[in-house]
């Protein structure tokens, strides 16, 4: 018997297969950088193929798979969105490291730290660190121009695509941009954390890796907005367990240190709502979290004052509702609602 798990699982097989025979295909295309071009492509395999659960890359498979009803469609094609979704993810982990300073990504040293390492093995000239981030802004373009490449894929639905996909790209570095300027201004509500989660992760999540397989699979408007109905919530949801794993998570499992956006002075909806509930104490706190003891204060605050408990009940409650979603709907192909109502809980209940 096929368990939604297996066929997940398959699915992601499937996944990482493709951007293999991908990557291998463009691989020498940079064969032009002579002796330098066997270092990027090493790097930009480790970022590619090493590690990540593939969640975007599945709500576009998924997406499809509902939105075809059943019609035989073109596997390639949606598997071709399915990368070209997870190459802009790539660009975004190692742009996003080197906004956030982060000296490991997934266990490893991200690409910055690595190409800094990699300049100060061979004794070049200049400062090791900004050459490390200087090109890995490169390799993050580089992954974002072969998303492209890879969305050509799609095929005769490639305008339908293109449009979903730039309309993907616009919200994450959106996102990522009030993500940098509320950080730098020092405060946000609980209603301004909530639109920028919307837009840095709920949007690109969920909602628009699900329209790029909708796209590709040309389905009409009442599944779009199922899709968009099972979505928002969900959304919602992946950026409440990332803001609890920020804070709490476990540097083995997240493969970044500790307490890193109470360092970074983030803001999100659970520091919002720790502001919000614990009051002034909470600003003078969390405005000076600078180490280890710092963050151990701030994370006892966060639990004291509820804020924790109350970010934990809402995740469920979203997650119920999302699946609720498709659980009403009819006539809808179960295995795709099944494969969705099971990535309720793989993006709710995740560790890392």
């Amino acid at each position: 018997m096929t368990t939604t798990a297996s066929r997940t699982d398959t699915v992601r097989d499937l996944i990482d297969d493709r951007l293999g025979r991908f990557l291998d295909q463009r691989g020498g295309e940079l064969d032009f950088l002579g002796p330098d071009a066997a270092p990027v492509r090493d790097l930009m395999n480790a970022q590619i193929r090493g590690g990540g659960k593939r969640l975007r890359p599945l709500f576009v498979y998924w997406g499809h798979r509902l939105s075809a009803d059943g019609r035989d469609e073109d596997g390639e094609a949606v598997l071709a969105a399915a990368c070209a979704v997870e190459l802009v993810h790539t660009a975004a982990l190692i742009l996003d490291d080197i906004m956030d300073e982060a000296p490991v990504r997934r266990g490893r040293p991200s690409a910055h730290h690595a190409l800094a390492a990699r300049h100060e093995r061979a004794g070049w000239r200049g400062d090791p660190a900004r050459f490390g981030e200087s090109a890995a802004v490169l390799l993050g373009l580089l992954a974002f121009t072969w998303a492209d490449a890879a969305l050509l894929g799609t095929g005769p639905r490639l305008g339908p695509a293109l449009e979903v996909f730039t309309r993907l790209r616009l919200e994450a570095i959106g996102g990522q941009y009030l993500d940098l300027a509320c950080a730098a201004r020092g405060t946000a509500d609980v209603r301004q954390a909530a639109h920028l989660s919307l837009y840095k992760t709920g949007k690109y999540t969920v909602e628009r890796p699900l329209h790029l397989g909708h796209a590709v699979a040309g389905g009409g408007p009442g599944v779009r907005r199922l899709l968009s109905a099972y979505a928002a919530p969900l959304g919602e949801a992946f950026q409440l367990r990332d803001d609890v794993l920020g804070v709490f998570g476990d540097p083995a499992r997240t493969g970044k240190p500790g307490g890193l956006d109470l360092l970074q002075g983030k803001a999100t909806s659970l520091v919002a709502r720790t502001r919000l509930l614990a009051g002034p104490r909470a600003a003078a706190l969390l405005d000076h979290v600078r180490d280890a003891e710092g963050v151990a204060a701030a994370r006892e605050l966060v639990v004291s004052c509820g804020a924790l408990d109350a970010v934990e009940r809402r995740i469920a409650e979203l997650a119920d509702r999302s699946a609720a979603v498709l659980l009403d709907g009819l006539d809808l192909p179960p295995d795709a609602v099944d494969a969705l109502v099971e990535l309720c809980g793989s993006v709710t209940r995740r560790t890392s």
